[in-house]
């Protein structure tokens, strides 16, 4: 059952925030770096809300900003992209409403989720679905927003597509795989050694190991047609192998790399029709973070869509966040959150 807050009568109630005045410049420095500070509870303009932050998930995008990765983040801020809460002051319509949002501005461009409080324009407010908790609900943002976004541009995903989705025990490649099996498709997922699939799927998936010839086994089970869709959610380690890999007007989907630059066989490109599609969701503000989650809605009110696990260790009080932006950056197997409550 979703929690319930009640509605402070008071303006200005102390409370507090992450807030970053300088980059990290390692991540040993994260501890001395980020600081909880004291705020009052914001009052909102015309047009806007306030949010009581219940959950604020942790992202890899939000530490690398505070490591200085991002070069049009704005100094001093409060990170923090994803979030789930209850509204407790703007319009009449949304108040006591449990909300759930998602926006690339946030924590980047302007304050974010890592907070007591979050002021946002309330045309950019939506309620979460009744099915699921505000814990899960401010696990979901990112990495649903990416795994859309991502086979959105690139088509969208077909009844019997075979999709393979590099990284695919990895957040966002749970979630593209959810999308894909919840469409239907064949799927396939790589790791670098043969494991299990780890998330939710309406279907069966097959996993490959990325240290052996994946696509060439790929291509085996699919009698030679390929992947009409390569979700590659780690980049440049996969990247030969994912163009051969590629079915005749096959779309490979980047969304992150290791290596900036990679061999590209041009012959191959434009013999296979092949197409790429690139994805920054920092460009997706806070508006269009609404317009996804209205999309995704329905799968995770239906069931066919299941938020991540939110475990209690995974669990980390704004006064412990250094330590969860470590556990993020060590490339935590479960959603990071942080509870401003706790």
């Amino acid at each position: 059952m979703s929690a319930v807050f009640s509605t402070p009568s008071a303006q200005t109630d102390a409370s507090s925030a992450i807030r970053v005045h300088a980059k990290a410049e390692t991540p040993e420095a994260l501890a001395a770096t980020v600081r909880l500070e004291p705020m009052s509870r914001p009052r909102p303009a015309t047009g806007e809300a306030v949010i009581k932050v219940a959950v604020s998930g942790v992202n890899p995008s939000d530490v690398k900003a505070i490591l200085g990765a991002m070069p049009h983040a704005v100094w001093p801020r409060t990170p923090g992209r994803d979030y789930a809460g209850v509204v407790v002051d703007g319009p009449d319509h949304l108040l006591g409403r449990e909300v759930w949002g998602s926006g690339g501005e946030l924590g980047i461009r302007r304050d974010g989720a890592h907070a007591r409080y979050l002021v946002l324009d309330s045309a950019n407010i939506r309620e979460k679905p009744a099915a699921i908790s505000l814990a899960e609900a401010g696990g979901i943002g990112v990495p649903f927003i990416t795994a859309y976004e991502g086979l959105r541009e690139a088509g969208s995903v077909r009844q019997g597509d075979v999709v393979v989705v590099l990284g695919a025990n990895g957040k966002v490649g749970q979630a593209a795989i959810q999308l894909a099996t919840a469409a239907r498709a064949r799927v396939f997922g790589v790791e670098r050694g043969l494991e299990r699939h780890r998330g939710h799927a309406s279907s069966e998936v097959t996993m490959l190991a990325g240290n052996e010839d994946w696509a060439a086994q790929l291509r085996e089970a699919t009698g030679g047609h390929g992947a009409d869709i390569v979700y590659n959610s780690v980049g440049s380690p996969y990247f030969e192998a994912a163009c051969r890999a590629m079915a005749i007007r096959g779309r490979q989907i980047f969304i992150s790399t290791i290596e900036h630059s990679v061999p590209f066989d041009i012959f191959r490109f434009y013999r296979g029709r092949h197409r790429f599609v690139g994805i920054d969701t920092l460009a997706l503000d806070s508006a269009d973070g609404a317009t996804i989650l209205d999309a995704l809605r329905p799968g995770f009110e239906a069931g066919t869509l299941r938020p991540f696990p939110i475990l209690a260790e995974n669990s980390y009080s704004l006064a412990r966040a250094a330590e969860a932006y470590r556990a993020v950056l060590a490339g935590a197997p479960e959603r990071v959150v942080l509870t401003p409550d706790a």
